[in-house]
């Protein structure tokens, strides 16, 4: 039986370049309860998590490949200056579909943090971080893939570009203003 789910991701990761982790967020597939129907195993403590991590990290260190099948975990990563990015799915689900919503994460963010990818830059702005995944991926279900629109969500809106002075000039003018029209009223 083919997978029908919606729920194509089981977990999204940045390492930097020692293996240590820079954000890692782990979806709970709801028809999943330790080892599901597509033979993943449950990575639900932090215990788990790490030693997953660090042996997939060891595995992915070197640039050069973009698909790995790794411990029951379909892992597409993209290396960036000083980071590794991961997408994890169960063995069955497309690696096209996860490769897409990496692919366009990572432009979105290239994007919005001005092409400074890097451990730096992500960790300073780790609020833009973290919205441009929710905008990617949300509760495990890839929700978007095209990296214009990821990043037009999350993009700051800009301060107003007309600013107003306010000096004693203005001050005097609002002063005669109100003063002009409360003598119209009273008289």
């Amino acid at each position: 039986m083919p997978n029908l789910s919606l729920y194509t991701t089981s977990a999204f990761l940045i390492l930097d370049t020692d293996g240590n982790r820079v954000l890692a967020k782990y979806y709970n597939n709801k028809n999943s309860s330790g080892e599901s129907e597509t033979g993943c195993r449950s990575l639900t403590t932090l215990k788990d998590q790490r030693a997953y991590e660090k042996a997939l990290w060891e595995k992915t260190k070197k640039a050069g490949g973009d698909i790995i099948l790794y411990d029951t975990y379909l892992a597409v990563y993209r290396h960036s200056l000083d980071l590794i990015f991961y997408i994890l799915g169960p063995p069955v689900e497309n690696e096209l579909m996860l490769n897409a919503a990496l692919v366009a994460y990572f432009d979105a963010l290239s994007i919005l943090l001005r092409n400074q990818v890097e451990k730096r830059s992500v960790l300073d702005n780790l609020d833009i971080v973290l919205l441009c995944l929710d905008e990617t991926i949300d509760d495990g279900v890839i929700v978007e893939t095209d990296s214009t629109a990821i990043a037009s969500r999350v993009s700051r809106p800009r301060a107003d570009t007309t600013d107003i002075v306010i000096n004693e000039e203005t001050i005097m003018n609002a002063y005669q203003t109100v003063k002009a029209r409360v003598q119209q009223r009273i008289f």
